[in-house]
This record gives C-alpha cells, sequence and structure tokens, in this order.
C-alpha cells in the first residue's frame, strides 16, 4: 500500500505546473513603450491545438498554439501580422506610438494544412485572453 501512494504521488508530482517564465508577469502588467506601439497576438484557450507559425511584415516571428499569446514591440506605422507558408490569413494594423493593441489569432486544418484568422479585438477580451494565456515570446523592433 505505501509503494502504491507513493508511486500515485510521484506521478501527480510530474504533473504539476511549472511557474511561468518572469515575462509573462511583466507582459501582464500592459505598459505601453515610449515610442512604440504594443500589439498583444493571443490565441483562445479552446482553439485547436495547431502550432500556428506567424509572420510579422515578412519575418517569422515564432508560433501561437492554443492559450499562448506573443507580445510584439513595433515601431508606429503600417504592420502585417500573416500566417506562414500555405496559410493565407493576415491582418494589416496601423499602429500609434504609445498605444496597445489586441489582435486574436484562431488556427484551424486538418494535419499538416493550417489557416489563420486575424481580427484586432477590443482591450477587455484582449486582455482577458493574455491574462488567461501564458506567453511564448517577446518580440521588439
Amino acid at each position: 500500500m505505501t509503494r502504491f501512494l507513493m508511486i500515485a504521488l510521484f506521478l501527480l508530482a510530474g504533473c504539476a505546473q511549472l511557474p511561468p517564465p518572469p515575462e509573462d508577469a511583466t507582459a501582464k502588467r500592459f505598459e505601453p513603450v515610449p515610442g512604440k506601439a504594443v500589439i498583444y497576438l493571443a490565441r483562445p484557450a479552446l482553439d485547436p491545438s495547431f502550432i500556428a507559425p506567424v509572420v510579422l511584415d515578412e519575418q517569422p516571428i515564432g508560433s501561437t498554439y492554443r492559450g499562448t499569446y506573443i507580445r510584439i514591440e513595433v515601431p508606429a506605422g503600417n504592420h502585417v501580422l500573416r500566417g506562414m507558408g500555405g496559410d493565407s490569413g493576415s491582418i494589416k494594423l496601423d499602429t500609434q506610438a504609445g498605444q496597445i493593441y489586441f489582435v486574436l489569432h484562431n488556427a484551424y486544418g486538418h494535419r499538416s494544412f493550417n489557416s489563420s484568422a486575424f481580427s484586432q479585438v477590443g482591450a477587455g477580451y484582449g486582455r482577458s485572453l493574455v491574462l488567461n494565456g501564458q506567453i511564448t515570446a517577446v518580440i521588439t523592433q
């Protein structure tokens, strides 16, 4: 019986969630950056589990997964977020310095073919996605 209890405790300990990285707490303060715009690209927790690589202004910046987000700090101006490869989803943002923008990223597909949908969302919904998500990257341009 004791051996069974030890094995059960060991298995439960293996399921413990790792603490979030320090940049997660910093990003969740939603602080603007002087002279730059901040874009949060967030995937809902209930989105399909596809990995969705993302490009910003023709440069790969990483991937989103369900329940994750990327904080992007960019110079003011026009910026395009889009899916990578055969993924034709995209959104163009006209950003202003000192402002924060929230973009919802949904991924769809089947096995090796993914498709994305991007849409700008309000601060309330965008903040809730970020607060309930985990950071995958901080991109600074």
